[in-house]
Formats: C-alpha cells, structure tokens, sequence
C-alpha cells in the first residue's frame, strides 16, 4: 500500500511539473506534452524523486481513467456533420491505415532486430494506434482547421481498441493461451483465427457504438427529466455516466474507451439527435451541458498532466539506452515511412498539402506505452526465454517510439500548420483574414434584413 506522505509528495511533484511545463509552453509557444514527459523523466529515473515502479504502478491506473475523461470531453467537441462529411477518411485511416502501419513496422522491426516476422508484426500491432491524449490538447493549443482536427482526433479515438484487437490477434498467433487472446481464441474455436479477428473487430466496433448510443440516450433523458442541471449536480452525473460507459464497454468485451466517447458525442449532438424537443428544453440543457463540459475540460487538462509526468516517470534509461539507435531508427520509420503511405488512400479526399499534415501528424502515445510491456510480462508469466528476449525488444523500441513520436510531431505541428494549412506567405494569411471578414459583414447584413422584415 503507497504511503499517504508518499502519494502526497508524488501528487505535488506531478502538479508542479504540469504548472511550470504550461508556464514554459506559454514563454516560448511549444508544446506542453514533450515537456510532461521530459520533466517526469527528471524527476523520476534522473534525479529519483519519484520511485519508477511506484510511477509505473500509477500511471497504470491514471491512463484508464484520464484517457476516459479526455475521449468523453473531446466527444462532445466532435461535430457530427464533419463526421458523417469525412467518414471515408476515418474509416479508411482506422482499418486498411492502421494494418499497414502495423505490417511496414513489422517489416522494419525484424530486419533491424533480426527476429520472425510475427515478433515484428506484434510490436506493428502495439505500436499502430495514434494518441487522442496527445493530440486533443495540442489542438486545444495550436488550432487548426475543424475538418482535418475532427478527422485526426476521431481516427486516434477509434484505432485505439483497434490497435488493441490486432494487438490481441498477434499474441494469438505467438501465444495462443496468453489471458489477453482468450476472447479472441473462444471464437476461433468455432472458425480459424483470421475470420475470427474480423469478427472480433467488428464485434468491438459495433457493440461499442451501439453501448455509447444507448447510454447517450439515457443520460439526455435523466438530464432532461430531472432537475440536476445546475452545479455541481451535472458535473457528478456525467463523470459517473462516463465511467459507467467505460466498465459498460469493458463488461461486454467490447472498448470502453469508446463507449464513453461516443455518449459524450451524443450528449454534444443533441440539438441534432433530439431536434424534436422544444426550445426552452433545447436551452436549459444546453447551459447545462456547457457548464459540465467546462468542468471536465479542466479534469481533462489535470489528466494529461499526470499521464505523461507519470510515464516520463516510469520509464527505464536502462531500457531506452540498450537500443536507442535501432529504436529511432524504428521510430523514425514509423513517422516518415509508415504513416504517410497508409495514409496514400486519403488523397481522394483531400488536397495533397492536407494529406502531407494528416499523414505527418499520427503520434504514438498511451496505448502503445500501455501495451509495450505486455509481450514480456507473457514471457515471464509463462517461461518463455525467447518471449522474453523479444519482449524487451519490443518494450524498448516501443518506448523509443512514443517518446521520439510524441517529441517531434508536437514540436513540428506549428510549423506544419503554418507551412501546410494556413498558407506559406503573409499577404495569403491577410487576404483569407479579410474574405472571412467580409462573409462575416454579409452574413450579419442578411440577418439584420431577415428581422427588418418579419418586425
């Protein structure tokens, strides 16, 4: 059991990091995240503030239930017109995407460490989801336009039970008694493994979907009929309704990461899911949802600072040291190499600058770092010596990879935003500036008109 004294002063410590990380960001306008993360490296395997395995055994715990509030806010955030408008993208991001990462990572995996390709192609599976808790604060702070954050966020929401299945169909095929394969291998029972993780994937698609509609539906409902629409009822309410959809999701076997995304989607929708509501009712939940959504946002914000303090905290120098280059090298694969191609279908859809800041913009975060340790553990659990030998590859090149992802492409976002979407010139910025401007003049206009004649 952790010490009070002790969960006090780990408290402080992650605290102080996340004020003056935000502090910094602000002076000199980069990213946050990298600085949670080099910060925690500081405080815990550097100067041995914060005890690793004690950091460790946190983070285990904080990711489930920051990564639950982040996805059940951002919900909220995600239009569901832009949705629906850029499906194509995200499904084809979240499926043929998310494979192909996996399998070119795999590819470059077992050439560098010399191991079968199924060992590669289980670090591809770890390693193929992007990170919403990356990339929904760095949106937050370097705005960029709705389409492309909408359909880059609600890609990293979904591959991440994704990238858990494949993760689970690999295991499958290295270790099939492993415990994290046992849902997966009961229904290859009946028919082989593959059509089996098709299956499976869809299973964990279509339950999940459907669970955070439902629940989605019955939170607007008790909203709407009961009087907890002021403070600090709501706040109580939907925290426990986002919880509730993750232990739903985690019952059923299907994600509830995803489940609490999508009620969070519903309940921000609701104006389009329940139009037939009259306006009064329309406004008083509304106010109400604001006020929930303002305060879950700040619990979101403490979130992130404790998930990324804690694994900067957590991680061995041992292990990022032992194959630093090769880990990099891998790394560096996965940003310039991996990424873009899987994302070549999306030029259907988008201009070639877009699919150059979508491509470039996938970095690896809490799910692969939750992952990473996971073929090790199975070695060790089942005395496995080659396992083990693979798995602290796989841990090692993991970690060097989320660090070296999440690094970079926060570091160059700003730079990519400015270069790709914005325009390269100022006198570009000024004239788009001066257009919107001029909508906006038209637009008032129009309505002014509009009320001239109905008075």
């Amino acid at each position: 059991m952790i010490e009070i004294n002790m969960l006090s002063l780990i408290l402080m410590l992650v605290l102080s990091v996340g004020v003056i990380s935000l502090m910094v960001s602000r002076k000199f306008n980069i990213s946050y995240i990298p600085l949670f993360i080099l910060f925690g490296i500081l405080i815990g395997p550097i100067l041995g503030w914060i005890n690793r395995a004690l950091a460790h055994e946190l983070f285990y715990y904080v990711r489930v239930f920051g990564l639950v509030i982040i996805l059940f806010t951002e919900g909220h955030n995600l239009s569901w017109k832009l949705l629906k408008k850029n499906f194509g993208t995200i499904a084809v991001l979240d499926t043929a995407g998310l494979l192909v990462t996996a399998i070119i990572a795999a590819v470059v995996f077992s050439y560098i460490f010399n191991v079968p390709f199924l060992v590669g192609f289980l670090f591809g599976a770890i390693i193929g989801a992007t990170d919403p808790a990356t990339l929904i604060p760095l949106f937050r702070q370097y705005r960029v336009e709705q389409d492309i954050e909408t359909t880059i966020v609600t890609e990293s929401i979904f591959n991440d039970p994704l990238g858990i299945v494949l993760t689970s169909v690999a295991i499958a095929l290295l270790v099939p008694q492993a415990p994290s394969a046992k849902f997966l291998e009961s229904i290859a029972s009946y028919i082989s493994l593959y059509p089996a993780a098709v299956i499976f994937f869809i299973y964990e698609l279509m339950v999940s979907i459907i669970a955070g509609v439902i629940l989605g539906i019955v939170g607007y409902w008790i909203i709407k009929k009961s009087d907890i629409t002021g403070l600090p009822e709501i706040e109580i309410f939907t925290l426990a309704l986002a919880l509730g959809g993750f232990l739903l999701g985690e019952y059923i076997h299907a994600s509830g990461y995803l489940v609490a995304t999508v009620t969070g989607i519903v309940l921000g929708n609701h104006k389009i899911f329940f139009r037939k509501d009259d306006p009064r009712t329309v406004k008083r939940i509304m106010r109400a949802i604001s006020k929930e959504v303002h305060f879950n946002e700040s619990l979101a914000t403490i979130a992130t600072i404790f998930i990324f303090t804690l694994l900067g905290a957590s991680i061995s120098t041992g292990v990022i040291t032992s194959n630093l280059g090769k880990g990099v090298a891998i790394a560096l694969s996965v940003i310039l190499v991996a990424r873009p191609i899987a994302a070549l279908p999306i030029l259907k859809w988008w201009s070639p600058r877009e699919y150059l800041f979508i491509a470039f913009e996938g970095p690896r975060g809490i799910v692969p770092a939750a992952l990473a340790s996971l073929p090790l553990a199975i070695g060790l659990n089942y005395h496995n010596t080659r396992l083990i030998g693979w798995g602290e590859l796989i841990l090692s090149a993991t970690v060097v990879t989320v660090l070296v992802s999440v690094v970079v492409e926060t570091l160059w976002l700003p730079f990519l935003r400015d270069r790709l979407l914005i325009g390269e010139t100022a006198s570009d910025r000024v004239s788009k500036s001066e257009l919107l401007k001029e909508k906006t003049i038209k637009r008032l206009e129009d309505i002014e008109s509009m009320l001239g004649r109905k008075g």
